[in-house]
């Protein structure tokens, strides 16, 4: 558990130092997004860039090691599954590594999906 705290707080402070500009077409709840993702093709922190996620399957960027969970959920992110996966990840994939309690304004959580469909 304390190995996870410092990977959550070494992540936090990267992501302070070293995260983008936060993108002015970005809705205002995104930002929590930026903690740990990139909207850069290819580019990750914590977890994988969100770059054409939209239509993407989920646990299927090459170059990043998702839990077996989210690998083997067969989702394919589109509105509803990014909808239910950002407003509690951990109850809609049991067994995802992504530390993130969610965002629990379903408002807030459709802006952030409707900016994910134009990371293309």
């Amino acid at each position: 558990m304390l190995k996870l705290i410092r990977k959550l707080n070494l992540a936090v402070l990267i992501g302070a130092v070293s995260a983008p500009a936060f993108a002015a077409d970005a809705p205002p709840s995104f930002k929590a997004c930026t903690t740990c993702h990139k909207i850069e093709a290819g580019a990750k922190l914590m977890g994988p860039s969100l770059f054409a996620v939209y239509g993407r399957k989920a646990g299927s960027v090459a170059d990043f090691a998702y839990s077996d969970a989210l690998k083997n959920s067969g989702i394919t992110w589109d509105d509803a599954h990014l909808a239910a996966f950002i407003a509690d990840p951990k109850s809609n994939v049991p067994g995802t590594k992504m530390v993130f309690a969610g965002i629990k304004k379903q408002d807030e959580v459709a802006a952030i999906v409707d900016y994910l469909k134009t990371l293309k």
